[in-house]
């Protein structure tokens, strides 16, 4: 049996950590966690505010491919406010989708081509 409790943060290959710091900090809204020095490199960490998992963003240290899915889902309150907004604000988003019984979602890009989804918040069923 594990004593594993949580998850506190994901790693996130990028090639240039200031671009992509300026990236998530200045386009997303993220707040830094941490940014400083560990052994012999940069530990820089990021969050959306308030949230519980932070993106560790480390510095690849091989060829970046292009669109890699990450497996991440951000949540929003309002999937077709955040789609435009991220649009608007020059995010590579994709289309915004929306089924019967599904909650609206798309997809993004950032720079180095990390693909993240993000995911309306349902209210819970209370069964």
């Amino acid at each position: 049996m594990t004593t594993i409790t949580d998850v506190r943060t994901i790693g996130i290959a990028v090639a240039d950590q200031d671009q992509a710091l300026k990236f998530y900090r200045d386009t997303l809204g993220f707040e830094v966690r941490f940014d400083g020095i560990a052994g012999d490199m940069r530990w820089l960490e990021v969050a959306p505010p308030g949230a519980m998992v932070s993106l560790a963003l480390s510095r690849s240290t091989g060829e970046i491919t292009p669109k890699r899915e990450t497996g991440i889902r951000f949540v929003v309150s309002d999937a077709s406010t955040e789609h435009t907004a991220l649009r608007t604000g020059g995010v590579s988003v994709g289309e915004l989708l929306a089924w019967p019984g599904v909650p609206p979602m798309f997809t993004f890009d950032d720079p180095d081509g990390n693909q993240f989804v993000v995911v309306e918040q349902v209210e819970e069923d209370p069964r």
